[in-house]
């Protein structure tokens, strides 16, 4: 235990080894670093690394409770924050009440008979996408889930069709891949020749594609686009192109490429079971919703979820903060507890058959005021793709040793791309 600047700082232990030592490590061994950080210090340890700075990392699950019940005069957003990429006006760049304002008037497309109409557009474009799959070859499913996921949220979020539709799905592939890239990489915007420019001059092109969107949108649509030019604040007044363009660009960004991601792994683990398999082909789709949530446990696609403290003297649990410091919860440390999720090693959906996952111990979409905005949208998808798949075709178990993690920037990704054999069902039954 460390002591700073005064009695009333208390600080969990950590390495003691330069900023960019910890930094380099941090980026080439992220997850293995992390445990071996936690087998040496225990479930809180503080770092200092590139973007975050000085941090302390908590896994405990009370502690990690305390966080997200905090007000935002106690934590709140880091002042380093995807904001830089997604855009000011986005909902991981605002804070406190403005944060507040926007969350209440973007929560209802993503609820309810509004959530239920979406699923016809995922069905259509995964069979669409799975009628591209080869029989009996191995191939990575990702790229597939990735085409599936985006052509969906064009549809549903941005109302896109026709050319618009068309370029956005040229566009914001590599779009969203430099940007998660630049997210978490500390690279300057001074200079002329570097990954910034080529980031600015994509979202141009994406500025001017939603501008030609707005234009088009009308009034009784569907699509998230539509609803967001027509709600109100409170006082009247409405989202300006902006906030519109910032925010259609987060719910693009954190529903894309990470449920896409899942959706791979969920491929990769259920090959690796085949007596979960078998179950769920009977559609069983209660045990298919808890598939998903132990999927989203054992490869959480995103490994952080952070606050920044506001007040000196922050309390929080065993430990005081100073006013500056980042906490960050490791979404996989508290989700490879035992003593939160008994035998954590395992892959086993049956734990979460007829319980519900506590959202401040299972927590792949954050937690408490900044859960992700869209988890209800990507839950959703990823039943409906997966009972769409599992209805038309026999995905081939494997022996194959379980696929390694690779970092794709934000998203942490089966290295192989989750590579599935399938068989096409007849209409009689198995083929």
């Amino acid at each position: 235990m460390t002591t700073v600047t005064g009695p009333t700082v208390t600080l969990p232990p950590g390495p003691t080894v330069p900023r960019a030592v910890q930094g380099a490590y941090a980026l080439t061994q992220p997850l293995r670093g992390m445990r071996r950080l936690k087998d040496r210090y225990g479930d809180a340890f503080t770092v200092n690394v590139p973007i975050f700075g000085r941090a302390v990392v908590i896994s405990n699950p009370a502690e990690i409770k305390q966080l997200f019940t905090s007000g935002p005069e106690l934590a709140d957003n880091l002042e380093v924050n995807l904001g830089r990429v997604l855009g000011p006006r986005s909902m991981f760049a605002l804070s406190g009440d403005e944060h507040k304002r926007q969350r209440k008037l973007l929560v209802p497309p993503f609820h309810g008979r509004r959530l239920a109409a979406y699923e016809k557009i995922v069905e259509e474009e995964t069979v669409r996408e799975l009628a591209t799959w080869p029989e009996g070859k191995a191939f990575a499913t990702l790229p597939s889930m990735m085409r599936i996921t985006l052509n969906a949220i064009l549809r549903a979020v941005f109302g896109a069709e026709g050319a618009e539709f068309a370029e956005l799905r040229e566009l914001l592939p590599p779009f969203v891949t430099l940007g998660s890239r630049l997210a978490v990489a500390p690279i300057s915007k001074k200079g002329r020749f570097n990954p910034w420019r080529r980031f600015e001059r994509m979202r141009r092109e994406y500025d001017a594609i939603v501008d030609r969107l707005i234009a088009k949108a009308r009034p009784d649509g569907d699509d998230v686009l539509a609803m967001m030019l027509q709600t109100r604040y409170d006082d009247g007044s409405g989202l300006g192109r902006e906030e519109i363009a910032d925010q259609l660009l987060t719910l693009l960004t954190a529903g894309h490429e990470t449920t896409a991601t899942t959706l791979a792994w969920a491929v990769e683990r259920l090959r690796r079971h085949p007596a979960l398999l078998a179950e769920l082909t009977e559609g069983d789709g209660k045990l298919l919703d808890a598939t998903i949530l132990e999927v989203q446990r054992t490869r959480p696609v995103i490994d952080l979820t952070a606050r920044q403290v506001k007040q000196d003297g922050f309390r929080l649990g065993r430990w005081t903060l100073p006013k500056g410091y980042a906490v960050l919860v490791s979404i996989a440390l508290i989700h490879d507890d035992d003593a939160v999720f008994p035998h954590a090693a395992t892959f086993d959906p049956h734990r979460f058959l007829g319980a519900r996952p506590d959202l401040y111990q299972w927590i792949p979409f954050g937690g408490g005021t900044r859960r992700c905005l869209g988890a209800a949208f990507a839950t959703m998808e990823m039943t409906v793709v997966l009972r769409t798949l599992l209805r038309d075709f026999t995905l081939v178990p494997t022996g194959e040793p379980g696929e390694r993690w690779h970092s794709r920037g934000v998203a942490y990704a089966p290295a192989k791309g989750g590579r599935a054999v399938v068989r096409r069902r007849s209409t009689g039954g198995d083929s």
